[in-house]
């Protein structure tokens, strides 16, 4: 039994690793593309050309990117740096409150399940919005439909990667 225990524990810990090494690539990255692409060391702006790339795949208006170094953009648009900074809070609330809260969503089944994909539809309900007419494209605008997304993401999966457990017939 010991041994099931720590194998699983040893499970959840590279998971949690993975996950936070991830995140933080997603929070560092977008914010030092530009900065890295205005250096004139030739090293550096080949690893923003590997970030702008990342970021041209995983965002839908990377050429919407705050200028942080202009004429050198965020790697994302502000609609995804929310999502990202959504994830972000919520990882650190997760650690300040070892995983035990009201809020995280994954401890509620299929109403978590529900509850977070409400939230997580803000960011493609205002990017449908944008694409039909019906507002332009506003840091101000898309930044909260972010955060929103990415705050719903984050209460239902943090528990998840970082070791939130159900009590298991095997327990």
């Amino acid at each position: 039994m010991e041994a099931v225990l720590f194998k699983k524990n040893l499970h959840i810990h590279w998971v949690s690793a993975i996950a936070d090494f991830l995140l933080l690539g997603m929070v560092i990255g977008p914010l030092a593309a530009p900065l890295l692409a205005a250096s004139e060391l030739v090293m550096l702006p080949l690893i923003a050309d590997i970030i702008y790339f990342l970021g041209k795949h995983v965002c839908p208006q990377p050429e919407m990117g705050v200028a942080l170094a202009p004429p050198f953009i965020m790697a994302v648009c502000m609609r995804c740096y929310g999502t990202v900074t959504g994830l972000f809070i919520t990882r650190l609330l997760y650690k300040a409150t070892n995983g035990k809260g009201f809020y995280w969503l994954a401890q509620y089944g299929w109403s978590g399940v529900a509850l977070a994909s409400v939230l997580m539809m803000a960011y493609p309900l205002e990017l449908a919005a944008q694409v039909l007419g019906w507002w332009s494209f506003n840091n101000y605008v898309v930044t909260p439909f972010g955060l929103i997304t990415g705050l719903g993401w984050g209460l239902f999966t943090m528990p998840i990667l970082h070791g939130w457990d159900k009590p298991s017939a095997h327990s």
